[in-house]
């Protein structure tokens, strides 16, 4: 018998996913919005994004042509370390929460590698797959939204009613068609706290009554992704974010009674590092302490140079 909704729902479940559902794998709605929001500029140096890579985010059947659906899942990767706002020490570096633990994109990779064996094992008939975790040129959230795992916020992340926005993404794309999942309404109504809460106003109108993220002033894109010198409008704004930035998520208030992970990995590694211990990080330093981290992306120059900042911006240099 083929396999169906349903099962695989509940298979993802067994895997560890905590959300699950099904989307159509066609032309993506929301690929319009993402070309406006590249042609604003929004993408900053991310050439991935507004070159041809990009461009193949318009339909998931770029990746695989026989594709019919998409499973779309999250990972939760709460922990009951303190927040942002909670940390109160300004010697200390913050590394943003995704990239505590282990790399998310080998756990997810397992898990969905996971997913296809067990589906195999149950449906009755050959079928083409392909897993996406996050550097796949795939519209992750609006697919995770058609699939009906949670709204996009004002503050562009995917937010579950139930369980907030601390999950982690990934895609099994599947020549099987199964039955769709519906996606859910919008629920931040009036709410601006992320916008208010943004030391940078990264969170911009999009033009067209909603709201969108300028990567060119988001601490994340800067401490991550940006190469070479940071302007010096944002260096102060930074405050002590060595990597990433989850001020909008934690203002969130979807997020106040999210649940949290029962998966270790996810446990930091080196939680709010003294800045004076990553101040002596060496290349070869920065790549053993990192190496099972998300935190490698930035490289030892960009890391070191987002360290430089957060001293200057500490009470190291008062």
């Amino acid at each position: 018998m083929p396999i169906t909704t349903a099962e695989i729902k509940g298979l993802a479940r067994e895997c560890g996913f905590e959300l699950a559902g099904i989307a159509s794998a066609g032309p993506s709605s929301d690929f319009d919005r993402f070309s406006n929001w590249r042609e604003k500029g929004f993408a900053a140096e991310m050439g991935y994004l507004t070159d041809r890579r990009g461009d193949l985010r318009a339909d998931p059947r770029n990746l695989l042509p026989s594709a019919q659906s998409i499973v779309c899942v999250g990972k939760l990767y709460n922990t009951s370390h303190p927040h942002t706002a909670d940390l109160n020490d300004t010697k200390r570096g913050w590394i943003s929460r995704y990239a505590w633990g282990e790399d998310y994109h080998e756990v997810l990779r397992q898990s969905l590698e996971m997913l296809v064996s067990r589906i195999a094992e149950t449906h009755t008939e050959p079928f083409d797959w392909k897993i996406c975790v996050d550097t796949a040129p795939l519209l992750e959230r609006s697919c995770a939204r058609a699939a009906g795992l949670g709204w996009i916020g004002k503050n562009t992340c995917l937010i579950n009613q139930q369980q907030g926005s601390w999950f982690f993404l990934g895609e099994l794309l599947l020549s099987i068609p199964l039955l769709p999942d519906a996606p859910p309404p919008d629920r931040c109504g009036t709410c601006t706290r992320c916008i208010d809460a943004c030391p940078t106003s990264a969170i911009v109108p999009d033009g067209a009554g909603g709201w969108t993220l300028d990567s060119r002033a988001c601490i994340s894109y800067l401490t991550i992704e940006k190469r070479g010198d940071i302007d010096k409008e944002f260096t102060e704004k930074i405050s002590s974010h060595v990597f990433g930035c989850d001020i909008c998520q934690d203002v969130c208030p979807w997020n106040s009674r999210a649940p949290m992970t029962a998966d270790n990995r996810f446990e930091p590694l080196w939680f709010a590092p003294p800045l004076a211990d990553l101040a002596e990080l060496t290349e070869g330093d920065f790549r053993h302490k990192f190496k099972r981290s998300p935190v490698r992306r930035a490289k030892h120059s960009g890391f070191m140079r987002n360290t430089a900042i957060a001293i200057k911006n500490s009470e190291l240099c008062r």
